[in-house]
């Protein structure tokens, strides 16, 4: 991987659909494809086009960065902890009036 190249943000619902691809041309995966795989599986629970669509909603929130709107795209937060704790490193807190857009953003997009 050369430092020098800009990193390309994936989806995890993207990731298992490039890795169901690679396991179709090849006849065994490695430990940590298969692993990765079995994680998709589990944890995917939208379909890559309504997971871009949810990113793409996300991104036009306020103080919302690409960054974050993939970690939110993947974790499906429901709560306000969840959102809490998705930015809980972060130097940006998104405030309560964010973390309800964020939570009304995912649920046009996902219904448990």
């Amino acid at each position: 991987m050369n430092p020098d190249e800009p990193v390309q943000l994936v989806s995890l619902a993207e990731v298992k659909n490039i890795l169901k691809k690679k396991e179709k041309e090849r006849k065994e995966f490695s430990y940590e494809q298969r692993i990765a795989l079995e994680h998709a599986q589990k944890f995917v629970r939208l379909p890559v086009n309504k997971t871009q669509d949810l990113i793409k909603a996300l991104m036009k929130l306020d103080r919302i960065e690409e960054i974050h709107a993939y970690k939110v795209a993947d974790l499906l937060p429901t709560t306000k902890d969840d959102v809490k704790a998705i930015f809980a490193k972060e130097r940006m807190t998104p405030s309560e009036s964010e973390i309800q857009q964020i939570l009304e953003t995912v649920g046009k997009y996902y219904v448990e």
